[in-house]
């Protein structure tokens, strides 16, 4: 186990935590949650999955937990959708995003004429700007092999579109709650919005594009899957998974792309770099053109180098962190998940709805978790919480048994009225740990 002291943060640490004032705290505490009474603790989207409940032998762990998501209003259509694809399915996380990545990139091609993935990447931002607008994937086909140009409003692209950088402008965010049973309790689902719309890329169809009638090439289109099927991440896998199976069903009950069903070429990133980069050099030899993922941000950043030399598009429909959008891609790469400096936006302003005085936080040690961390202080320093009331410890994910009880301690002396805990299924091991040393979380 590696925890990154974080202290508590005075002036001299400002590089680390920006110094704001607390909303109605005494600025300048050092004796915190007077009482050490209970805490409320707050999620991300790496552990606002109903099925991080699992890790708990004891059901209600987790009760009393909040937090938020990328997530679009679902109608229940979509949902029975999805339900028609796995019965089973307990979450919808990203399940709308992923859908949308691939009818996108099925657009993209039938608008080229072409699988060419250079040819794809070149229509995939103006896929969802200008244009007659289509929210089905048979709909949008139809557009684009007639060389209409369009405009894609599907789940999750709804409003705005993507930025020059190929990522959504705009996205909406699920606030969620955990009941006593460690699962999801819909009928407390909030939703947010951010970004800005004025931001979006005012790009069409470029010149060169499919014409009507025009001769298609490269059939068929083949999505290679970049999944966390394993790994730390793999609680979220089932919801993307879905996602990505009805939109191949629907775009192949359509017509296909150019003539031909879309092939989809399964293959897992382990939410590890190694297992990521054997996929896609499997991928790669089976001559793909688009790989849907990874999961996790730094999976995709480890990977990029590889698909670029390459030629391909990696398309993510979960990747969060802020890095990627200046990435070095050739025009490569692209999300439907919007970067964490919404998601800081989001959950900064849940959090302070509460109105604690005293904030910890717990981040996964890697371009997702300090990513994240990093944004939401950003966010807590505009709304006015005060350096001295901030408290940020980090933990090492690759350990294979977090041992967070150092880290526990400095939490019950820091005395938080709130604590924010980013990371994937192994955070888990954090709270088990925050429980052991006597922590109390609100219900």
């Amino acid at each position: 186990m590696r925890i990154r002291r974080g202290t508590v943060i005075a002036a001299a640490c400002a590089a680390l935590l920006a110094g704001v004032t607390a909303c109605g705290s005494t600025e300048g505490s050092s004796e915190g949650n007077e009482t050490g009474g209970p805490i409320q603790l707050y999620g991300t989207d790496g552990n606002m999955i109903s099925s991080f409940g699992d890790e708990f032998d004891q059901p209600g762990a987790l009760r009393g937990m909040k937090g938020t998501t990328p997530l679009a209003p679902l109608t229940d259509d979509f949902k029975n959708r999805l339900k028609g694809v796995n019965p089973e399915l307990g979450d919808y996380v990203y399940s709308g995003e992923t859908y949308d990545a691939v009818v996108m990139s099925a657009i993209a091609a039938e608008l080229a004429g072409s699988t060419a993935p250079a040819a794809i990447a070149a229509q995939l931002i103006g896929v969802t700007s200008g244009g007659t607008p289509c929210d089905t994937a048979k709909t949008c086909l139809a557009l684009a092999a007639a060389g209409t140009d369009l405009v894609y409003r599907g789940v999750s692209m709804r409003t705005g579109g993507f930025t020059d950088l190929g990522e959504p402008s705009v996205a909406s965010f699920a606030t969620l709650h955990f009941d006593d049973q460690d699962q999801l309790d819909d009928g407390k689902m909030e939703f947010v919005n951010a970004g800005d719309e004025a931001q979006a890329s005012t790009k069409s169809a470029p010149p060169g594009a499919r014409p009507s009638g025009a001769a298609a090439s490269g059939a068929p289109l083949k999505i290679g899957g970049l999944l966390p099927k394993t790994g730390d991440l793999k609680l979220a896998y089932p919801p993307m998974a879905a996602g990505a199976a009805l939109a191949i069903r629907e775009v192949n009950a359509a017509g296909g792309v150019l003539g031909e069903d879309v092939a989809f070429v399964e293959g897992d990133d382990g939410t590890d770099p190694e297992v990521a980069k054997a996929t896609v050099a499997s991928h790669i030899a089976a001559g793909v053109h688009v790989i849907l993922g990874a999961g996790a941000s730094g999976v995709s950043t480890a990977v990029l180098p590889q698909v670029k030399a390459a030629g391909l598009i990696l398309f993510s429909p979960c990747n969060t962190a802020a890095s990627l959008s200046g990435a070095d891609d050739d025009g490569l790469y692209f999300r439907t998940a919007p970067p964490d400096v919404m998601q800081g936006a989001a959950l900064g302003d849940v959090i302070l709805r509460d109105g604690p005085e005293r904030i910890a936080i717990v981040a996964r040690d890697d371009e997702y978790g300090s990513g994240l961390e990093e944004n939401l202080r950003a966010a807590l320093d505009r709304s006015g919480v005060s350096a001295e009331n901030m408290l940020a410890l980090t933990y090492d994910h690759e350990a294979e048994t977090i041992d967070f009880a150092g880290g526990a301690e400095e939490v019950k002396k820091f005395k938080p009225d709130a604590l924010v805990l980013i990371g994937f299924a192994e955070s888990a091991d954090v709270i088990k740990a925050l429980l052991s040393a006597g922590v109390e979380f609100k219900h």
